[in-house]
This record gives structure tokens, sequence and C-alpha cells, in this order.
């Protein structure tokens, strides 16, 4: 059974921080593609970080690009999101997902439960 698990969500002020973390079960991730997506209220799902199934590369969105950082936990079989200089436009609901078949996320086939990130004055 293959299992994604966010926590760390909630309601933060413009310029805070804030980490995700992504639990995973049923499998090893370190095999696979992992990353972060999110959907603002309203629009269309975007990608925000990828780390390679090697674990040797990190990719990000230009929108994220210097202010959030991935990262990941073999040990633990966990994946975090470290989010600081927050924006009001940085609100969504994130998820992770992995790729089983890529060496990047482009078609991700399991995904987390989502978390709640709000970002407002």
């Amino acid at each position: 059974q293959v299992q994604l698990v966010e926590s760390g969500g909630g309601l933060v002020q413009p310029g805070g921080s804030l980490r995700l973390s992504c639990a995973a079960s049923g499998f090893t991730l370190d095999y696979y593609a992992i990353g972060w997506f999110r959907q603002p209220p309203g629009k269309e799902r975007e990608g925000v970080s990828c780390i390679s199934s090697s674990g040797g590369s990190t990719v990000y969105a230009d929108s994220v690009k210097g202010r959030f950082t991935m990262s990941r936990d073999n040990a633990k079989n966990t994946v975090y999101l470290q989010m600081n200089s927050l924006k009001p436009e940085d609100t969504a609901v994130y998820y992770c997902a992995t790729d089983t078949g890529s060496r990047y996320c482009e078609a991700p086939d399991y995904w987390g439960q989502g978390t709640q990130v709000s970002v407002s004055s």
C-alpha cells in the first residue's frame, strides 16, 4: 500500500516561514522522483519542486526559487519543503506526489491528501 501524507500547513503572515512534511509508506522513496505541487484557490494546479529519482538534483518553479527549499531524509522516508519569505500568492493547498516511472516529476502516479497553506495579514 503506497501512501503519502502531508503535514505542517497553517496560517502565517507575509514574510513568515513554514515547513511542510511528506511521510511516505509502502515504498522506499529514494528510488523515485518526488515533488511538491500546489493549487491556489480558483486556479490550476502547478508544480513547485521536484527531487530526481537519483536524489542528485532538485528543480524549482521560478515563482519559488530562492525562497523554498526541498529536501529528503531517506532514513525517515520523508521529504520536506522549507518555505521562507512567504507571500499571499503562495496561499494554496500543497500536495506531495511521486513519479515512479520518470527521473523527474513528469507524470505523478501517487498523491497525498494535501495540506492548506494560507498567507495573510
